[in-house]
């Protein structure tokens, strides 16, 4: 096997077995051969702990790749015709035998201009930060002793403007540092790292979990017994009856316990209006369809006023609900449900730990809508060959 496949099959799987370092099996991998003509990158609908010898990366020339980001007439188009095009073009530039249709991920264009082996992640110790007002601020201090500071990267819409955003700042990190930076935060996004070898850049991932995790505590609540199956069941039937009657779709809803940290946010005071904001960022909208909704009790018309009001201000109806005194309960499928089961945890965590950064900093209406609207169903078909579309 080819050494910079070899790498990536082993950075992807240890990454992605640890939980603590991924969410709904998002994140992407990237390593590129000696010769620097070519890179392994993960492929989109893929997660990073299933990737093997077989399945679930592409390769790619890097010289297409690298002129995707140099295209001018493309930076002119609009988002819905300029994405499928990257897409079409990064297909172009796979250069395997690797059959069944699997894309390329769709950031293959930000990770071609990085160093030898990256590392994207959406950690929830990250998020902490990158979802807070003064975030930026906050790992300044953390990472203050560093010769070479992480490169702190403003929110942009995610796919080409995000790619090309990134370029320009590595171009003008280089410019001051005479290096590329190796740790990358992206507001409202996630983590990159980038290191000449895998182990250096495994070594890195953990460096930088291990500082943003020293001033976060797990939060805690005192334990309480276990909620009747009546209630229960009573709150799962009132929650599918409502999401029916605004939607017109029968999701089953499901029961994820009050387990930590869903315990300690409801019994944190202010836990509604934690939960009264937009998305935080790009995976809560597009898994769960932003916050959770935070319920009282399980009125079937008081739940159901509360999603038409969302519909009605133009956002999506909650797929998550935190029942006071119950815990969290997800309408999807059975597939989909513990994944945004997953999101929705780390989202409670992140909203916690964010309120000593300065409070949540959340998806304003526009970068909403650009998102919804990259993830709409025709739009996803083009764009990528599986649910996650992003990585």
């Amino acid at each position: 096997m080819n050494k910079a496949l070899a790498d990536l099959i082993r950075v992807s799987n240890i990454t992605g077995k640890d939980s603590t370092l991924v969410q709904a099996g998002g994140g992407n991998t990237s390593v590129k051969t000696a010769d620097g003509k070519h890179m392994y990158i993960k492929a989109s609908g893929t997660a990073l702990k299933d990737m093997n010898a077989k399945r679930g990366w592409r390769r790619l020339r890097l010289d297409p790749v690298l002129s995707i980001i140099e295209d001018k007439p493309l930076a002119q188009l609009d988002a819905q015709k300029r994405e499928p095009a990257v897409v079409d073009r990064l297909l172009l530039a796979c250069d395997d035998k690797v059959t069944g249709g699997a894309r390329p991920s769709v950031e293959s264009h930000l990770h071609a201009f990085l160093d030898r082996c990256v590392i994207h992640l959406h950690p929830v110790v990250v998020g902490a930060y990158v979802n807070a007002k003064n975030g930026k601020a906050e790992l300044a201090k953390l990472f203050k002793n560093e010769r070479f500071p992480p490169l702190w990267v403003p929110y942009t819409d995610p796919g080409f403007m995000l790619a090309k955003r990134i370029a320009q700042s590595v171009v003008d990190y280089e410019s001051r540092f005479s290096k590329r930076p190796r740790i990358l935060f992206l507001q409202k996004h996630g983590l990159f790292v980038t290191a000449d070898t895998a182990d250096s850049a495994v070594r890195l991932v953990r460096k930088v979990i291990n500082l943003c995790s020293s001033k976060l505590k797990q939060p805690k609540a005192h334990k309480t017994g276990v909620p009747a199956a009546k209630d229960i069941a009573a709150a799962e039937s009132a929650i599918q009856k409502a999401v029916v009657d605004v939607t017109g779709q029968h999701l089953p809803a499901s029961y994820f316990g009050r387990e930590e940290p869903i315990a300690a946010f409801m019994a944190r005071k202010g836990a509604k209006k934690l939960l009264a904001t937009p998305a935080l960022n790009p995976d809560e909208l597009v898994y769960a369809n932003g916050s959770a909704m935070w319920l009282e009790d399980c009125n079937v018309r008081s739940i159901t006023r509360s999603l038409t009001g969302l519909v009605k201000r133009g956002q999506k109806p909650s797929a998550a609900f935190v029942v006071k005194g119950l815990g969290l309960f997800v309408t999807a499928d059975k597939k989909t449900a513990p994944v945004v089961a997953e999101i929705t945890t780390g989202s409670l965590l992140i909203r916690m730990w964010a309120t000593k950064f300065g409070g949540i900093l959340t998806l304003n209406k526009r970068q909403q809508d650009f998102i919804n609207n990259w993830e709409s169903e025709a739009f996803r078909k083009k764009v990528a060959s599986g649910k996650t579309v992003k990585c």
